[in-house]
């Protein structure tokens, strides 16, 4: 299970573009992202190499920030493999809340992030259909 930082940002010009300062500086990598804009405040959802920090760093520079669990599933990229994975989850009347792509440097396979409801019984779900979570 991967620990995703959501951080609830105005939505302005420089705006992001001070995140990604802000933990390049801390020497923190971005392995996966998302954004969700409004008029005024949007979501900006990472995947990094070290969550707590991230946090840390990002709330010190006065961001309203949180750990959300997620769920970390490799995918083969090729045709169809999204919609399979969807399927099982479907199957398994489960509800996907928002979901972004990613990438393992160890395997070199392309990850889904996924949330859920109850991401640890999704996890499960999907590894014993085998799927591999990282």
């Amino acid at each position: 299970m991967l620990k995703q930082v959501s951080v609830y940002a105005e939505n302005k010009k420089g705006c992001f573009q001070n995140i990604t300062g802000l933990l390049t500086d801390n020497g923190i990598n971005i392995l996966g992202s998302v954004t969700n804009d409004s008029a005024e405040y949007g979501i900006v959802r990472l995947v990094v190499s070290d969550p707590e920090k991230a946090r840390e760093v990002l709330t010190g520079a006065g961001y309203l920030c949180r750990l959300v669990p997620v769920l970390g599933i490799e995918l083969a990229d090729e045709v169809g493999s999204l919609n399979k994975l969807l399927t099982e989850l479907l199957s398994s009347n489960i509800n996907v809340d928002y979901l972004y792509l990613s990438f393992n440097r160890a395997s070199g396979m392309p990850i889904m992030v996924l949330h859920t409801a109850d991401t640890a019984q999704v996890e499960n779900i999907l590894v014993s259909r085998g799927y591999t979570a990282v």
